[in-house]
């Protein structure tokens, strides 16, 4: 047993030497069946005296993790190593008995659907066309760090730091009644919002409260991938809807249909705008059919073109539509914080739920969100964070009308280009290409139910971008598609 003590330390020698023992039995450096050192060997191998040893030894004595066999000396405990005789692997690396996951895991029902991969490193390349992301400069951080300091004072410090149980913060809750909502057409009382970790989790507890095995979801396709998983997870069969240029296409009736899924802003991924005639044909038959309509709005103020598009939460009659809202798309993904308006009824079912799951969406960021609101910085951060997005949307739409040499329709809002490419592109191809030289862009073929059809398709987010790399960017991604084709 080698080992060294620190003479310098505060902490007494005795101390050191225990805690290098018992670190060594938790990492099986000993043998279970021989005794530890004597406590005279031990003493002059460290220099020090018996006491210290002994000290040791009865410090770990005492904790149970060695036990004194008479006229033999000192041993590990064997209920440290369970087992008969003879069964145990000693010294390091041993590999005692594991349990077999594989058999006590159950299998996902989603376990057939490809699942978006993100490069988890993607900012350090120097030409990034990721959706989902933002530029950590854009952000706020100044305004933000001053409400997250004032949100631990009186008196809001009761909400930052309290067990809210079920319950979400009021003063944030009502801030989104009166001065959020309202720009979406959306009336509602604190009674119809529920607070959520983003509107992913809103979408998870949508799923496991309304839907169940068998269930028809449709949904559309191309369309949002981890909804898909959410909803097959909860046991639901998916019916795919196409999309063209003004949006989902409506299917002859939604008979049959428990839940329709729905990006009407900009749509998933294409980023086309749903059509006021489609709004209300939609919501007449989901009317017709019973069909619960779940409006996913999770960046419908970054519009750069004309004014956005009322929510169709707004022209909802019958509280029917169910609509999620985000923060993360105007601020930062990482700051998980969402909301769902609906009828109270529903509200306190997921109310419910969320409390047996995370009970709540932190506090502290909650009361923050409910200041930075309050005190006129969210819209100015959102007006900001527009304006920068708008010039990078330009330098796109320049880009590719330079570089590409087939058409690819510019949608006048979003925070990404969704692309079309020549027949016999093969996308997912390109991108591995691509990234090695430094450009990340995204494969399309994934957002369809039937992948191998549409491998020709991928996606250009710009917000994550720098602008002085997006026209480099976009002529290098212009080259490896002729490269390709050729």
């Amino acid at each position: 047993m080698a080992t060294q003590v620190d003479r310098e330390s505060p902490e007494p020698l005795y101390r050191q030497l225990r805690k290098v023992i018992e670190e060594g039995i938790v990492a099986g450096r000993y043998e279970p069946d021989a005794p530890l050192p004597s406590s005279r060997g031990l003493a002059l191998e460290l220099g020090v005296s018996r006491n210290t040893v002994n000290l040791a030894y009865q410090e770990l004595m005492a904790e149970g993790f060695v036990v004194s066999r008479p006229r033999s000396g000192l041993y590990l405990n064997d209920e440290l190593h369970p087992g008969p005789p003879g069964s145990r692997e000693a010294g390091p690396g041993r590999n005692p008995s594991r349990v077999d996951w594989s058999s006590r895991l159950t299998a996902a029902l989603d376990s057939g659907l490809p699942s978006i991969e993100k490069i988890p490193d993607w900012q350090r390349y120097p030409y990034v066309f990721v959706a989902g992301q933002v530029d950590p400069s854009a952000f706020p951080t100044l305004a933000w760090a001053r409400v997250l300091r004032e949100a631990l004072y009186q008196p809001h410090a009761h909400f930052s730091l309290r067990d809210g149980v079920s319950s979400d913060d009021p003063l944030l809750v009502d801030l989104l009644c009166r001065k959020i909502l309202p720009a979406r057409g959306i009336d509602v009382s604190p009674a119809e919002v529920l607070l959520t970790m983003g509107s992913q989790e809103g979408l998870s507890l949508l799923a496991r409260t309304l839907l169940g095995m068998g269930h028809l979801v449709a949904v559309e396709d191309p369309g949002y991938l981890d909804a898909r998983h959410i909803f097959v997870r909860a046991g639901a069969q998916l019916v795919p809807l196409a999309v063209d240029g003004s949006g989902v296409v409506p299917a002859g009736d939604l008979a049959d249909i428990a839940l329709l899924h729905l990006t009407p802003s900009h749509h998933h991924p294409t980023n086309v705008t749903l059509s006021i005639g489609r709004r209300r044909q939609l919501l007449a038959q989901a009317a017709a059919s019973g069909t619960i309509v779940v409006e996913d709005d999770y960046d419908s103020e970054l519009r750069y073109q004309g004014s956005p598009s009322p929510a169709l939460k707004g022209l909802d009659e019958e509280g029917r539509v169910v609509y999620l809202g985000t923060f993360s798309k105007f601020l930062a993904p990482g700051l998980r914080l969402g909301y769902i308006v609906a009828d109270p009824e529903l509200i306190e079912a997921l109310r419910e739920d969320r409390r047996y799951d995370i009970r709540h969406p932190p506090g502290h960021v909650q009361r923050a969100m409910a200041l930075f609101i309050e005190s006129g910085q969210y819209q100015r951060s959102v007006r900001q964070h527009r304006g920068a997005l708008r010039r990078k949307w330009e330098a796109m739409c320049e880009a590719i009308e330079r570089y590409f040499d087939w058409p690819v329709p510019v949608p006048p809002g979003g925070v990404s280009i969704w692309v079309e490419g020549p027949a016999g592109l093969d996308a997912p191809l390109l991108a591995r290409d691509l990234m090695g030289k430094g450009v990340i862009i995204e494969r399309g073929d994934i957002c369809f139910l039937d992948a191998a059809a549409h491998r020709h398709c991928f996606r250009l987010g710009f917000a994550a971008t720098r602008l002085e790399s997006v026209d480099t960017g976009v002529r290098l991604i212009a080259e490896a598609v002729a490269d390709q084709l050729e």
